[in-house]
């Protein structure tokens, strides 16, 4: 019983955090903001399409930074440390292909 009452007070009900995302729009921006509401326990996720910059505010009782980078992963898009599968990264439409050349100089 202790032990788990030490492990708790670690624990933040509103923790912030920020990291990199990778995508060039808003249809970006709509499926890496979907990808970590639907994590249970994000209460707010706002990805910036100029910095790339996801901000998060998340219960770490419900959820943590692994968990919501999975899902982003999962839809097929690119963290500062990890990368999406192929497969996920093939299911974003063409106009999102963040990590070609071409459709990143057309957003620019």
């Amino acid at each position: 019983m202790l032990c788990f009452s030490v492990l708790s007070f670690g624990q933040n009900k509103n923790a912030k955090a920020s990291f990199e995302v990778d995508g060039v729009c808003m249809m970006c921006k709509s499926r890496i903001e979907k990808a970590c509401i639907k994590t249970k326990g994000v209460k707010s996720a706002v990805w910036n399409v100029k910095s790339h910059e996801l901000k998060l505010i998340f219960n770490e009782h419900k959820t943590d930074l692994s968990t919501i980078q999975k899902n982003i992963l999962a839809v097929g898009h690119d963290t500062e440390n990890l990368k999406a599968t192929k497969e996920a990264y093939e299911t974003v439409h063409p106009c999102c292909k963040y990590r070609e050349e071409e459709v990143v100089k057309d957003h620019n």
